[in-house]
């Protein structure tokens, strides 16, 4: 099936009206010009690999859209295999949290995490995306270890990253930004605010235990299963080192522009926000995902909250990137598979994986289709295909 008429983004170039054969689930040929009888022509659309998401937070939030409003597993995971589709990703790992005491409560408790996962294993068969777990391991909680032990066992799990919550440090350093978020998102005054993070980081420290143990037994684990590590919101250099020590290899959401510099002396991928692009800054008030790109010290673009984001994000960092499109594509496809070890797929190449995304850039930019392993799951209606071509 030839897909043709296209700008087809490759890894080093735009073929401005290339053109490309999908033979099974793979990509067979690509080519320069147009080629007659495809079964589908662009017309100048942009012809992109699949978005690899490397990190979303969406998954709490479909199977519990309102506070206590639990809806049945598998509806949750189906919206959320449409939202990702739709947004053009094609592999996703879903970043699940294993920590009780944080403000979405029960949801990520050591039971509802667990369930949550086994479930979009089980469903995985039926789903579209390729969906993958990214275990988020609260370091400061010990009692998660065997939790997330049990489930890398058995095989459901895909990335671990290790996560430190507590204010005055990481994603909360900001003491004073955390007070004013926490008075507005829980309508306290000053001084309830105040009282409110002292109680947070009691309640850390005293659930830390070993930390340095716990740390230890975590990196021996994802070593012997060949599981990657990533370290979460870095803030010094130092943390930098220590997670290096500890076999992370990916730096998501470094907070300050020193922590990003240290991840790429040290040989980590820095991933960001999608949204944090497109908005032009942090919601925590921390490092600017386009300023980490200007410094050229990000290398991953994830959904974080906001799949859609991706590929506006994607345009907008197109028109500052030394490679233009091409450089800012591969923030969402070829760097995340290669720091995930997934070496079948993003990007567009004879014998990789046909994951595509058919896409118009006007504007903020909109998806038209996605096709993963040579089938597409998702059209807006725009474009015909002939299957039969």
């Amino acid at each position: 099936m030839w897909l043709s008429d296209f700008r087809v983004v490759l890894a080093d170039r735009v073929l401005p009206r290339g053109s490309l054969r999908i033979e099974g689930e793979t990509i067979a040929e690509v080519c320069d010009g147009i080629v007659p009888g495809a079964a589908l022509y662009g017309e100048g659309l942009l012809l992109m690999p699949g978005f690899v998401d490397m990190h979303g937070d969406m998954i709490e939030r479909e199977v519990e859209p309102r506070p206590n409003v639990k809806m049945p597993m598998e509806l949750g995971l189906r919206d959320l295999d449409r939202r990702l589709k739709v947004s053009g990703v094609t592999t996703a790992y879903a970043a699940v949290s294993f920590n009780p005491k944080s403000a979405y409560g029960h949801l990520r408790s050591y039971e509802h995490s667990q369930e949550m996962l086994r479930a979009l294993k089980a469903l995985r068969p039926i789903l579209k995306v390729d969906h993958r777990v990214h275990a988020r391991f609260e370091i400061n909680y010990p009692n998660a270890l065997a939790v997330v032990e049990e489930l890398i066992a058995d095989g459901t799990v895909d990335l671990v990253s290790l996560t430190d919550h507590t204010p005055g440090q990481g994603q909360y350093r900001d003491l004073e930004h955390l007070a004013r978020r926490t008075q507005r998102d829980l309508g306290l005054t000053p001084e309830e605010a105040e009282a409110h993070i002292r109680e947070r980081i009691d309640e850390k420290r005293a659930h830390a235990g070993d930390v340095a143990a716990t740390l230890a037994a975590m990196s021996g684990l994802c070593a012997a299963h060949g599981i990657p590590l990533a370290s979460h919101d870095d803030d010094t250099a130092e943390k930098v080192a220590l997670m290096q020590s500890l076999g992370a290899t990916i730096s998501e959401f470094p907070v300050t522009i020193e922590a990003a510099q240290a991840a790429r002396q040290r040989g980590l991928a820095t991933a960001m926000g999608a949204p944090n692009v497109v908005r032009g800054q942090s919601y925590s008030g921390n490092l600017s995902a386009r300023d980490a790109h200007a410094a050229g010290l990000l290398d991953i673009l994830a959904a974080d909250y906001h799949p859609s984001a991706i590929l506006p994000a994607v345009l907008e960092l197109a028109k500052a990137d030394p490679e233009g499109l091409v450089g800012a594509t591969r923030l969402a496809t070829a760097n995340p598979a290669r720091a995930l070890g997934l070496a079948d797929r993003g990007s567009i190449a004879a014998g990789l994986r046909a994951d595509l995304v058919i896409a118009d850039d006007s504007g903020i930019g909109h998806v038209r289709a996605t096709f993963r392993n040579g089938r597409q799951i998702f059209s807006d209606g725009s474009l015909t295909l002939d299957i039969a071509a």
